[in-house]
């Protein structure tokens, strides 16, 4: 994984920071990088340095997240947000998803954080972080 610096805000495409011990938070950043056609996201764990230091930018201890986070310029989408985010940006179909924002934020966002709290004990907990094929060596920092 890249050590540089924190990316500039305005380098232009997205950054999901997650939790690569996570099982289903590294599933997840395989099945972007899989279906991001597009190549619009790129991703950094939150064990990484440009993931940790993203999340300090916005107030998150990376050593005890409450949210997975995607940054684009200077701000960072949170929870529910950041999921949806992800999956618009995906194309279609996953793009359909975004219908769930319907769903008030007020009864996503609790319902993501019960999940988020509980992640290793539903999903299970890798012994090492997931570290990406080096085709994806370029969207991984």
């Amino acid at each position: 994984m890249n050590t540089q610096n924190p990316p500039e805000p305005n380098s232009g495409k997205p950054i999901i920071v997650f939790d690569a011990e996570c099982v289903l938070c590294s599933g997840n950043a395989q099945f972007v990088l899989k279906h991001d056609h597009a190549r619009r996201f790129r991703l950094a764990s939150m064990q990484g340095e440009v993931g940790a230091a993203l999340y300090r930018r916005f107030g998150i201890d990376p050593a005890d997240p409450d949210s997975m986070i995607v940054v684009d310029g200077d701000r960072a989408l949170r929870d529910s947000d950041a999921v949806l985010t992800i999956y618009r940006g995906l194309g279609w179909p996953w793009r359909a998803l975004d219908i769930l924002r319907l769903v008030p934020r007020f009864i996503r966002d609790p319902l993501y954080r019960l999940i988020a709290r509980n992640r290793y004990r539903i999903f299970g907990r890798h012994d090492a972080c997931w570290v990406p094929s080096p085709d994806h060596a370029d969207r991984v920092l």
